[in-house]
């Protein structure tokens, strides 16, 4: 599984959204930006800014490709739950699909609040709400089901973006907008089709007998052919102020 290209895929679902809100929080003459959650660079590697990159992730293999694809970003190994940082050391902290793997969402808001300084952005970019799922044709749900099983196996809060807003409220900061972002229907190519399916076949593996999997991607594979496919994850957005 090439983690990378899913990273660069999931970057491009929110490339519109990050270009916007990036310039609600004034990245261009930001001095010092943190992503939380940096994984290999596909979105610390897109930044528009002048200021001083930075990337915190626990990966070190992430980190390793993250230090050839945003080549000018200050890396540091780090758990979210308690960054290496001084306390208001950054006019821009965030984050993108990250929240829900954290265990205590939070305290990692809370820390992404600790190391902003006073007037600065926190920016939550993406973060999805699997227990809202929408699969269409009916045959499709189960493996929505078995996707929000194998989240909750890794580890993962399938549902947490729709208490995203709440979070950044428990945690002191200022909301200035929230919503959803994706659209209801996603159209893909067979390339995107088949990085869609790597991740499932990886998520599954395991879990699920290798021939039921097959047999839901074939059904997949039909229904977007048919274009009766429908596949709708809410993933939610937030930026604040502190």
């Amino acid at each position: 599984m090439d983690w990378h290209k899913r990273y660069e895929q999931q970057a491009g679902w929110t490339r519109d959204l990050r270009a916007y809100l990036f310039a609600k929080a004034e990245a261009k003459s930001a001095r010092q930006i943190l992503e939380v959650g940096c994984g290999t660079g596909a979105i610390l590697s897109t930044v528009d800014s002048s200021a001083a990159l930075h990337g915190a992730d626990i990966d070190l293999r992430a980190l390793a490709q993250c230090r050839v694809n945003a080549a000018r970003a200050i890396l540091m190994r780090s758990d979210g739950l308690a960054l290496p940082y001084a306390s208001a050391s950054f006019d821009i902290v965030f984050c993108h699909y990250f929240l829900l793997w954290v265990g205590n969402s939070l305290q990692a808001v809370r820390e992404m609040k600790r190391v902003t300084r006073p007037g600065g952005h926190i920016l939550a970019l993406a973060e999805p709400d699997y227990l809202s799922r929408i699969d269409s044709p009916d045959e499709l749900k189960l493996l929505g089901a078995w996707q929000v099983e194998s989240l909750r196996r890794q580890g993962a809060d399938p549902g947490f973006g729709a208490r995203l807003a709440e979070t950044f409220f428990e945690a002191g900061i200022k909301l200035e907008e929230m919503g959803i972002f994706q659209p209801v229907e996603k159209r893909t190519n067979a390339e995107e089709f088949e990085l869609e399916w790597a991740v499932i076949e990886s998520d599954l593996a395991g879990m699920i007998e290798e021939a039921e999997i097959q047999k839901m991607k074939l059904c997949d594979q039909a229904a977007r052919q048919r274009n009766e496919r429908i596949l709708h994850v809410p993933t939610h957005f937030a930026w604040g102020r502190v």
